[in-house]
C-alpha cells in the first residue's frame, strides 16, 4: 500500500496481505494453483510467502481482533496503512499517510521496535530505499535499544546489511547505523576510517563509470567462484531450491557491494572470515572478501600507499612499481575479486591513472598478463616429451605461462623446447 500511495513503480512486485484466518493455507493453495515457490516465513505468526517470476506475495494472519489492531503492531506509521479491496476504503489508523507526504519514517512504538529487533536496522534500509528522513523520537529509541540487534538471527541481519552495502544510497545510513551503535555487535572492527572508506568507493565507481565505464559494468557484476580460478563460470541460478528462490536478490555479491563489505572487517584475512562466517555469508562471498584483504595491501605497496592510514598524498605514486612477473602473480592470484581490489585501492589513495594499465588488461580478454593461456596443453607436453601425468605437468605449464607474459616465448615449439630445458635443471 505504502508504494502504491507513493507512485513507485517496479518490474518486481512485493504484495503483503493480511487474512482474518487460513493465512498459511491461503498462501499454500495459490503456490499450487499457479506453480510456483512458497516458503514458510514464520510459523508462529502465521506467514507465509509465495513467490512468482515477477514477484512475491506475503500472506500473514491478522494480529488482533481487528485490522486496525493488527495494523497498531506494525513498525512505522507508512507501513501501517491498509486498503480494503471490498469497500475501497484505505485504513490508516495512525496517519501514516501523513508522514508519506513528509517522507518521513516514524515508529508507531519503541515497544513494537523492541519485540522485533531487526526493526532498528530496517529503519535505515527503508529510509535508504524510500529516500525518506527518519523522525528524531524515532532515532533516539533505536539508539536505546540498539544492543537487542545482536538477539537477531544473523542471516536476517545480514539481508538488510547487504542492501545497505549494495547502492550508494544506503552509505549515509549504514554510516548512521554505525553511529547509532547498530553495528557494533556484528561488525566490532567498524570505524570511522571504515565509513569513509565506503564513501570513497562510491566516489571512485562514480569516476569509473566516466572514464571506464566497461569497468563499471564489471564492478555491478556478481563475483563468480573464487575457488574456481580465474575464468569460472556464474552459478547456474536454476539449481536453486524453491526456498532460495525467495531469498531477496541483495544477497547476491557483486564486486562493489563486496569491496564496500571489506571496509568493515578486520584487515587479518582469518579474522575476517571468522566474523563473515558468524554472519552466514556464503564461502564464496568469505573467500572473495579473504582475497581482498590479502591482496590489497600488495596493490597499495606497489604505489606506495599503507592501507591502513588516511593521509598520505605526499607518498603515493603515479605509477604501480609491478614488474610483469609481479602483475601475473597478481592477477593469478587476485582473481576474479580484481575489480573489488581496484576499486578499494583507488578508495585508498590509489590514483586512477596508475591503476589504468591493470585495467586495461584486465578488460582485454587475450591480454597474456591478466589472463594467461598456455600455448599448448598438458597432453602437448605428455606427447611431446614423453612425459607421465602428474604434478610436474602443472609446473611445466604455468612456467610456460609466465614465460609467454614476460615476453620471453610465443611459439608452441619455444613453449617445448622451455620445457624440455626446465627437465633437464630439475634432473
Amino acid at each position: 500500500m505504502r508504494d502504491a500511495l507513493l507512485g513507485r513503480q517496479g518490474e518486481y512486485l512485493d504484495l503483503d496481505f493480511v487474512l482474518p484466518e487460513g493465512a498459511v493455507e491461503t498462501a499454500q493453495a495459490i503456490a499450487r494453483h499457479h506453480k510456483a515457490g512458497y516458503v514458510l516465513l514464520d510459523a508462529e505468526r502465521q506467514i507465509a510467502r509465495v513467490v512468482f517470476e515477477q514477484g512475491t506475495a506475503d500472506f500473514a494472519q491478522q494480529v488482533g481482533p481487528t485490522l486496525e489492531a493488527d495494523l497498531k503492531r506494525r513498525d512505522f506509521t507508512v507501513n501501517a496503512i491498509a486498503y480494503n479491496p471490498h469497500t475501497d476504503q484505505l485504513i490508516d489508523p495512525l496517519h501514516g499517510y501523513v508522514d508519506l507526504e513528509k517522507r518521513l519514517l516514524r515508529m508507531v512504538s519503541a515497544e513494537n521496535l523492541e519485540e522485533d529487533p531487526l526493526r532498528l536496522l530496517r529503519a535505515f534500509r527503508q529510509a535508504a530505499q524510500l529516500g525518506f528522513a527518519v523522525e528524531t523520537d524515532t532515532r533516539c529509541a533505536i539508539q536505546r535499544l540498539a544492543p537487542l540487534l545482536q538477539r537477531i538471527a544473523a542471516e536476517r541481519v545480514q539481508s538488510e546489511v547487504n542492501y545497505l552495502l549494495g547502492t550508494s544510497k544506503g552509505t549515509f545510513w549504514l554510516t548512521a547505523a554505525w553511529q547509532d551503535g547498530l553495528l557494533k555487535a556484528w561488525f566490532p572492527n567498524a570505524s570511522n576510517q571504515s565509513m569513509e572508506r565506503i564513501a570513497g568507493i562510491d566516489r571512485a565507481y562514480v569516476r569509473l563509470q566516466e572514464t571506464l565505464p566497461e569497468f563499471s559494468k564489471e564492478l555491478n557484476s556478481r563475483i563468480r567462484s573464487v575457488s574456481r580460478g580465474f575464468r569460472a563460470a556464474a552459478s547456474d541460478s536454476s539449481s536453486l531450491s524453491k526456498a532460495s528462490v525467495a531469498l531477496p536478490s541483495d544477497s547476491i555479491r557483486t564486486g562493489l557491494s563486496t569491496a564496500k563489505l571489506a571496509c568493515l572487517l578486520p584487515s587479518e584475512p582469518s579474522e575476517a572470515e571468522a566474523q563473515l562466517r558468524r554472519l552466514k555469508y556464503s564461502r564464496n562471498e568469505i573467500q572473495a572478501v579473504s582475497t581482498i584483504l590479502k591482496f590489497l595491501p600488495r596493490l597499495c605497496s606497489a604505489a606506495g600507499i599503507h592501507p591502513l592510514l588516511v593521509s598520505q598524498e605526499s607518498s603515493v605514486s603515479k605509477s604501480l612499481t609491478l614488474s610483469l612477473r609481479e602483475q601475473y602473480e597478481f592477477f593469478q592470484g587476485v582473481g576474479v575479486t580484481f575489480p573489488a581490489v581496484t576499486v578499494l585501492g583507488i578508495a585508498h589513495g590509489i590514483p586512477l591513472e596508475a591503476i589504468a594499465p591493470l585495467i586495461h588488461r584486465f578488460l582485454t580478454p587475450d591480454d597474456p598478463v591478466a589472463h594467461p593461456v598456455p600455448p599448448l596443453t598438458g597432453q602437448d607436453l605428455m606427447s611431446a616429451l614423453h612425459l607421465s601425468a602428474g604434478p610436474r605437468i602443472g609446473r611445466l605449464l604455468a612456467a610456460i605461462q609466465l614465460a609467454r607474459a614476460e615476453g620471453k616465448i610465443a611459439t608452441v615449439e619455444e613453449a617445448l623446447e622451455l620445457a624440455a630445458n626446465l627437465i633437464r635443471c630439475e634432473e
